[in-house]
């Protein structure tokens, strides 16, 4: 992996998380009705927290070059990509298309998995560090 690849791509998610955060907050309020608004911001709000994570673990990786900060950089990612992602489409799915995005609703605990593995693969790291 490129030196700064992580760092770049960190920055492009806490930007995209930014973007659609305040897409929801202006654009989409008198489109979604509450609950589509919650899933929105429940969305929005794991993206941006976990964007804060993977830049975090790109300074990390710069510094030490562990396999195991970047694998904990690609899981998180991935959850982000399916378990936010899947969000951002479901709760709008009546603006883009209805009916046809409802095969993405098993993929939103699958990013839940990934986050949560991301997470417990940080363990790893603090085991390696110690020894």
């Amino acid at each position: 992996m490129g030196e700064y690849t992580l760092i770049k791509t960190a920055g492009a998610f806490g930007a995209l998380a930014v973007i659609l955060g305040a897409f929801g907050a202006h654009a989409l309020t008198p489109h979604l009705d509450a609950a589509q608004l919650q899933n929105f911001k429940t969305a929005s709000m794991y993206h941006f927290i976990h964007a804060v994570v993977l830049i975090i673990l790109s300074f990390i990786y710069v510094l030490k070059r562990n396999t195991v900060i970047a694998w904990s950089f690609g899981l998180i990612s991935l959850g982000i990509l399916f378990f936010s992602g899947s969000l951002y489409i479901l709760s709008t799915r009546h603006l883009i298309g209805g009916d046809v995005w409802l095969f993405l609703g098993p993929v939103t605990p699958v990013g839940g998995i990934f986050l949560i593995l991301g997470w417990l693969n940080l363990w790893r790291i603090g085991q390696e560090m110690r020894s």
